[in-house]
C-alpha cells in the first residue's frame, strides 16, 4: 500500500538523507569552530572571521538543513502509517533526535555568547560536545537503518 507521497516517498526519502548529512555535518563542524575560537582574542580579527563563519555556517546551512530534516522526516512518518509505531527502535531514534535537536538549541546559544565576546569556556568543552553529536548520529543512523528491536 502506498501512502499519500505515492512514487515520491523515494526523492522525498534521499532530499531527507542530504539534509540530514547537512545537518549533520554543521553539528559536527560548528563545535570545532567554537575550540578553535576560545584561543581568539575577543575583538580580534581572527575572532571576527570566527563569528562570520560561524554565523554563516548555523544561519545558512544547519538551520535550514534541520527544518528540511524535521518536514520532510514527518512527512516520511506519516506516509508509511503506524508501522514503525509499533516498534522500539523509532522511539529511540525519536529520543535521539529531539536530543539532537535540544544540542543545536545549544550550540546556537553558544554561538550567540561568541558573537558577544562572552564565551567562558575552555577548548576541551567544544571538543566533548562535538563527540556527543557524533554518537546522537550514530544512534539515529543505526536505529533507522538496522532496526534492530
Amino acid at each position: 500500500m502506498e501512502g499519500f507521497l505515492g512514487p515520491a516517498h523515494a526523492w522525498t526519502k534521499a532530499v531527507h538523507v542530504v539534509a540530514a548529512v547537512s545537518w549533520m555535518a554543521g553539528m559536527l563542524y560548528l563545535p570545532r569552530l567554537y575550540a578553535y575560537h576560545v584561543d581568539a582574542e575577543p575583538g580580534s580579527r581572527q575572532s571576527e572571521t570566527f563569528k562570520v563563519m560561524e554565523r554563516r555556517l548555523l544561519r545558512g546551512i544547519v538551520n535550514p538543513a534541520m527544518i528540511l530534516v524535521f518536514v520532510l522526516g514527518a512527512a516520511l512518518a506519516v506516509d508509511l502509517g503506524a508501522g514503525p509505531w509499533s516498534q522500539g527502535w523509532w522511539y529511540v531514534k525519536l529520543a535521539a533526535l529531539v536530543a539532537m535537536a535540544a544540542l543545536h538549541g545549544a550550540f546556537a546559544r553558544w554561538r550567540r555568547a561568541f558573537a558577544e565576546d562572552r564565551n567562558t569556556r575552555g577548548a576541551r568543552f567544544y571538543k566533548l560536545w562535538n563527540e556527543a553529536a557524533a554518537a546522537l548520529m550514530a544512534i539515529i543512523v543505526v536505529m533507522a537503518v538496522a532496526k534492530p528491536f
